[in-house]
């Protein structure tokens, strides 16, 4: 029980969805928002079945006043927060001069203006208590560059930039910052990706390829990651980039 009495928001319902159930496992109130209801209802059934204490919350993390609502909610039914997870993201394809500005602002907006959000609505509460976690989501991609992900490489760059800029401010209030990097995750989104492709299987292989350790993680190995980073084991842990992507930014 690593988490045991402690409340932990989790945004996106991918990979923290696996993360959902370990925490609530590890003894959290697990907070659980993201913008698609069913996968919220999907994650609450489990959370439930196995006696967890779970809050969904359908919100957009990039909007202010969602967020407001997100943090209210959660302050009304736990009292307060001592993890909070900013995971949701989007994933945007191509070069520089094949993304639109619709798409580069989507990204930005998503990716970073959402952590952002989430944080400046936390951190106050972290301050007051004298202690709390923030874990981050960044990517493997702002370790190493991979082609046609120019947007999506921005974001996540600056999701690390940020996170050790935030690590600085406040680790001397008791709060710590890290991000994780993942690598390629067989997630529902990459393969609502995949089979956008004309040949899906051809385009997993092509991902599988990339991967050193010759497969794709899963959501679960990263959820044990998120774990360590969030729980009292990584009490001296702050502004790092800690990597789950099976070798690929070696």
């Amino acid at each position: 029980m690593q988490l045991k009495d402690k409340v932990a928001i989790i945004t996106g319902a991918g990979i923290g969805r696996a993360c959902c159930l370990l925490f609530a496992a590890e003894g959290a109130k697990v907070v659980a928002v993201d913008l698609d209801q069913a996968s919220l209802d999907s994650v609450s059934t489990d959370v439930q079945r196995t006696g967890g204490a779970i809050l969904a919350i359908q919100a957009d993390v990039s909007r202010a006043a969602d967020v407001e609502r997100i943090v209210s909610a959660t302050c009304d039914a736990f009292s307060t927060v001592h993890i909070l997870f900013n995971n949701a993201g989007i994933v945007t394809h191509g070069k520089i001069h094949q993304t639109a500005e619709a798409d580069w602002d989507r990204a930005m907006t998503g990716n970073v203006k959402s952590m952002y959000l989430m944080s400046r609505a936390i951190v106050p509460i972290f301050l007051k208590q004298g202690r709390g976690v923030i874990l981050n989501t960044s990517s493997a991609t702002a370790l190493r560059s991979v082609v046609d992900r120019a947007a999506y490489s921005a974001t996540k760059g600056a999701v690390l930039a940020l996170t050790k800029s935030m690590a600085s401010d406040y680790v001397r209030d008791g709060i710590r910052v890290n991000c994780l990097c993942p690598g390629t995750i067989d997630t529902p989104s990459l393969r609502g990706r995949l089979a956008a492709f004309t040949d899906p299987e051809e385009a997993r292989k092509q991902f599988v390829a990339r991967q050193p350790m010759g497969r794709l993680g899963n959501a679960e190995e990263v959820a044990e990651a998120a774990l360590f980073l969030v729980s009292d084991n990584a009490k001296f842990v702050t502004g790092t980039a800690f990597s789950v992507d099976g070798g690929f930014a070696v």
